[in-house]
């Protein structure tokens, strides 16, 4: 356990390394503003009281792509059952419900650069006249930041320094999360895990593993998801991986699997097939979920009498990771204990943090995706 809210069981062959923690304590010292977005110091560009009394009146609604839509995403249905607001997301070309036009929002506009062909098609189809618009963008000449002006809307200023992927714990992902009711004091917990020398020691040794691993060839980062309501945020966990890894012929590709479902279907290549993988097991652990009917049980079955559902998913989860001992399958687990904001803070940037540090040992920048902006020239051209 590196905290109350998190139990963290480790790779099993995880050497401690003086040249990683030298390396996270200069990240940790430096001024950047993406740092000092992870602890109480941040200050948000944006009067939440003022914007407030706009959301009790409308339906809120995220208009955004990739790391400008997905830690919002992720809060909202790591807290669903906690948040009363109904939230949509519009985050790809594919969802446009003529339903929706039928109500009036607030819609928040989310693009750093303010030129993302996607954000700019949405908000053209779905703006109305009776909505309130929001935007969340940088300072500088864009199309959003133009359309934002001409709607005479509020902008609040992107900040320029921190990528869309590493912005969860700025504006981008705690006004939307303020919106949902949610304290973003709570998620920014760096002050109290710089402190904490279990969660360090974790992070540096976990790092450690992961450059080892990827030595050894072993790229495939198989995500063993035992909670839907942590889908969005392990999407988030595949882009800033993915995106912030993936150059030079390096980086390790996230894959998401959903258990026990998969139990039933890829677990067999999992165990028994090539050795390119390792894995990380997410398991929640619920308090109110349904109950076997024992009424309905035979005795062949009365060991499931009065048992969870989430019961069954943690006994399924620990039998897996006993199968992986056997097999020498190498894998780390994280078991949340308590599903409030310092937990989905500590994860936030427990994992950007890893991601900095290998992009230092893998020797590739991790704040940048220059092959994306490549796609990004190319499709303008198509339209010539």
């Amino acid at each position: 356990m590196f905290t109350k809210n998190i139990f963290f069981k480790n790779f099993k062959k995880n050497k401690y390394s003086k040249k990683i923690k030298l390396n996270l304590h200069k990240i940790l010292n430096q001024k950047s503003e993406l740092i000092k977005s992870f602890s109480l110091g941040y200050g948000d560009s944006y009067n939440i009281n003022k914007i407030k009394a706009i959301n009790k009146k409308f339906d809120l609604r995220i208009i955004g792509m990739g790391g400008s839509i997905l830690g919002a995403r992720a809060i909202y249905d790591f807290f669903c059952d906690k948040i009363k607001k109904k939230i949509y997301f519009i985050d790809d070309l594919n969802y446009l419900s003529n339903n929706l036009k039928k109500k009036n929002f607030l819609n928040l506009i989310i693009s750093k650069s303010g030129n993302t062909l996607e954000t700019i098609a949405n908000s053209n189809i779905l703006i109305n006249k009776k909505d309130k618009n929001l935007f969340i963008t940088e300072n500088r000449n864009s199309y959003l930041f133009s359309l934002a002006q001409k709607l005479k809307a509020e902008i609040i200023h992107h900040n320029n320094f921190i990528g869309g992927r590493y912005s969860v714990l700025s504006e981008v992902g705690m006004l939307p999360a303020e919106l949902m009711g949610l304290k973003p004091k709570k998620f920014r917990q760096m002050n109290n895990l710089i402190k904490n020398k279990n969660f360090l020691n974790s992070l540096i040794r976990n790092v450690n593993t992961l450059i080892s691993l990827s030595k050894k060839k072993k790229i495939n980062s198989v995500i063993l998801n035992y909670d839907p309501k942590l889908i969005n945020f392990l999407e988030w966990y595949k882009q800033l991986t993915a995106e912030s890894l993936g150059k030079k012929g390096k980086g390790f590709l996230p894959v998401i699997s959903n258990m026990p479902k998969d139990n039933h279907s890829v677990m067999q290549l999992y165990l028994d097939g090539f050795k390119k993988n390792f894995f990380t097991f997410f398991f929640t652990h619920e308090k109110n979920t349904n109950i076997i009917k024992s009424k309905l049980l035979f005795n062949t079955h009365k060991f499931m009498r009065k048992r969870t559902i989430n019961e069954i998913k943690f006994y399924q989860k620990n039998a897996t990771e006993n199968v992986f001992n056997v097999k020498n399958i190498p894998f780390r687990s994280f078991d949340i204990l308590n599903r409030n904001e310092e937990t989905l803070g500590e994860l936030f940037i427990f994992f950007m943090l890893e991601v900095i540090l290998l992009g230092k040992f893998i020797n590739v920048n991790p704040f940048d995706q220059p092959s994306v902006e490549l796609i990004k020239r190319e499709t303008l051209k198509q339209f010539k």
